[in-house]
């Protein structure tokens, strides 16, 4: 057995033996330090800070037992290892050395192979706990900072469901805006699940159709509505702190583990567990999820004993469930018991006459937010707006009217403050011109009629495609909008 080249203090005070264990271990690459005494030797011990000290019992003045207690009270040499060279092998001469601190011992006189593995053995294991004990407190490192974290999210998070009477009502049905059979259909769907409130709920839906506040909907119209209502999102919880996030822990159940701690479903106990990106949760965790939804009971991380907990759980996903099950990545038993009814989110592409009403809806409530008066809408912008794919859905629309507000500084809302993402705009029928044009081909003398008979040929060249009418133009959509008039639709 070898070792890696260590500090070895030997103490002991006969010359000979010192001699003997020097030329037994410096062969081995190992730095040699000795003492003869005890004052010496805790002197060399401070300085040198020793991987490993041999120490002889017998000794004038203060004995090896004592030099070792020594050496185990103070915080500098206590994780140092001690091996007792003795020649004292009565059974209670070994037990008070271990008692004192010591680790091991070797017999004298000394067998070279039994110092050199010893040593060795030592050594490495003395190695091995120094590894350890930094990744602990590496790791015990890391678990604080994730608990401060999730303490700071679920801080906020209790914030969110401690809410007023007030706040209900704005998650509330009131929250949905929209007069599309679309919208139609999802209202009607989530004024029949506030009676059954024990359901569970899968909503599905591109990112940005309003998942989570069709869930919130869901809950604060039912019985459950004065419960929480708790909001996870299934991407964020890391893989190590799952069971201990979604369950709880008792103290001490791991490293890191200083308190009793709640998990979400023992938070979301008698109201609403919300669950957002189902589809990317963890195959592991989802067999425990499933475990939970079928018998009502958890078991905290540490322990032994079973809690039941009344928790209605309502999934969100934006992937395709079935192919996942398909390859394996998500389990066809929870999919059946999450999906009790099902409520489809639409993208906004699919219901363009709801634009108009979200649009004045997001302007009514970032206005009352900022304690000013709502600009009106120029017939222009809202066009723009319903002819725009929305590729982000309802929170792009959102962010749209927020920046436009900024930029139209209280006045009339312009085409101009529309800042739209992506320059190709939806293919749809036009608004009607106004009739005064010509249709014999030749340009009217009437400048108001030239002008629209010249925006008549550029969107019909251009195949209704607004921003290509405005480039052969050469000029603003706005001037091509003044000559628009709204459906009757």
């Amino acid at each position: 057995m070898s070792s890696l080249p260590a500090k070895i203090l030997i103490v002991d005070d006969n010359p000979a033996n010192i001699r003997v264990l020097t030329e037994t271990l410096e062969p081995h690459g190992h730095e040699i330090f000795a003492a003869a005494h005890a004052e010496q030797a805790l002197k060399l011990a401070g300085r040198v800070l020793p991987d490993l000290i041999l120490l002889d019992v017998v000794m004038p003045g203060r004995d090896g037992f004592s030099i070792c207690q020594i050496l185990k009270a103070d915080e500098v040499t206590r994780e140092i290892p001690v091996l007792f060279v003795t020649a004292k092998l009565e059974t209670e001469s070994i037990l008070r050395g271990f008692r004192v601190g010591a680790v091991d011992y070797i017999p004298k006189p000394f067998q070279a192979e039994e110092v050199v593995m010893r040593v060795a053995t030592h050594l490495k294991i003395s190695r091995l706990t120094r590894e350890v004990k930094e990744r602990n407190r590496q790791l015990e490192t890391e678990i604080a900072r994730r608990q401060t974290a999730e303490n700071e999210r679920r801080t906020a998070q209790d914030r969110l469901s401690t809410i007023s009477t007030q706040e209900a009502r704005r998650w509330g049905l009131d929250g949905l805006v929209g007069r599309s059979p679309l919208m139609r259909k999802i209202l009607s769907d989530i004024k029949r699940l506030h009676q059954f409130s024990n359901t569970n709920v899968l909503i599905t839906g591109e990112s940005g159709t309003g998942k989570e506040l069709v869930a919130r909907a869901i809950h604060y119209g039912s019985t459950r509505a004065e419960a929480p209502f708790i909001a996870v999102n299934c991407v964020a919880i890391p893989a190590e702190l799952a069971e201990s996030l979604l369950f709880g822990h008792l103290k001490g159940s791991f490293t890191g583990a200083t308190a009793d701690r709640k998990g979400y479903f023992e938070l979301a106990d008698g109201g609403t567990l919300f669950l957002d990106e189902i589809g990317d949760m963890a195959p592991a965790l989802q067999a425990k999820l499933l475990r939970v939804i079928e018998d009502g009971e958890i078991i905290a991380v540490g322990a032994t004993v079973s809690r039941r907990v009344d928790v209605r759980i309502v999934a969100a996903t934006n992937a395709d469930l079935s192919g996942k099950i398909a390859t394996g990545l998500f389990r066809e038993d929870l999919f059946f018991r999450l999906a009790r009814y099902t409520v489809e989110t639409p993208p906004l592409r699919n219901h363009p006459a709801d634009i108009p009403l979200l649009a004045d809806h997001f302007l009514s409530l970032f206005t009352s937010e900022m304690g000013i008066a709502q600009p009106p809408w120029t017939q222009e912008a809202l066009v723009l707006l319903e002819n725009y794919p929305f590729p982000g859905n309802v929170r792009e629309l959102k962010n749209i009217i927020e920046r436009a507000l900024i930029e139209c500084g209280g006045k009339p809302i312009l085409p101009e403050h529309i800042r739209l993402t992506r320059a190709a705009t939806r293919t749809s029928p036009l608004p009607k011109i106004t009739p005064e044009v010509s249709t014999s081909g030749e340009i009217p003398l009437n400048l108001k009629a030239a002008e629209q008979e010249l925006i008549r040929r550029a969107v019909q060249q251009s195949n209704g495609n607004i921003v290509e009418a405005t480039r052969l133009l050469g000029v603003n959509r706005s001037r091509i909008y003044r000559h628009f008039q709204p459906s009757a639709s």
